[in-house]
């Protein structure tokens, strides 16, 4: 009987502390990215993009629209499609107004990202006018990931990146982690694009 009275005040300690606790370690772990201000220098290589054309990449970021940038390859089946798929969200809430906000997502596998299959990722997702898919020799896209601080010397150690830039200014917001729509959608509201 003592030893029952003693397992059931223990589990009641146990309930108490599980239901006193919770609410906080929930709060803390459901914020999964890391968002700090940085500069960056980006530099005037040409790419090319899912239609086979080479661009700018500094006239691309200089064009006068918010940017946002991440680096994803098109075979990837972890992080990618969760970073397109946020890409795709914000489109969809802007709506006719897509083509105000340049998205780019660099290849991280140019030796495999072929203008082709960044245009079939991009069908994937529903690409609307306004995100390109960017490629570049293996010496260009290494150059582009070290200018942002973004460099992985394999594409299957990559991690969630996302950068973004508002006309007018030289500082970039930079997001580590994976963030919910919402998340994504607030902190773009907070860099300043009216949503």
């Amino acid at each position: 009987m003592k030893n029952c009275l003693r397992i059931a005040i223990i589990a009641g300690l146990l309930i108490i502390s599980a239901l006193t606790f919770a609410p906080s370690q929930a709060g803390a772990a459901s914020k999964t990215y890391k968002r700090t201000v940085e500069r960056y220098h980006i530099p005037d290589i040409a790419l090319i993009n899912q239609e086979g054309k080479n661009v700018r990449l500094k006239s691309l970021v200089d064009s006068g629209k918010p940017v946002i940038v991440d680096f994803i390859f098109g075979t990837c089946t972890t992080i990618c499609p969760v970073l397109s798929a946020s890409f795709t969200s914000l489109q969809n809430k802007l709506g006719a107004d897509s083509e105000k906000v340049h998205l780019l997502s660099v290849s991280i596998d140019p030796e495999n990202d072929t203008p082709r299959v960044m245009r079939d990722y991009l069908k994937r997702y529903r690409a609307k006018p306004g995100w390109d898919f960017l490629t570049g020799s293996r010496k260009d896209v290494d150059t582009v990931m070290k200018s942002f601080d973004a460099y992985i010397s394999n594409k299957m150690s990559h991690y969630a990146v996302t950068f973004i830039h508002m006309p007018g200014g030289n500082s970039w917001i930079r997001i580590d982690g994976i963030t919910s729509t919402s998340e994504f959608i607030e902190e773009i509201k907070k860099a300043g694009l009216a949503l």
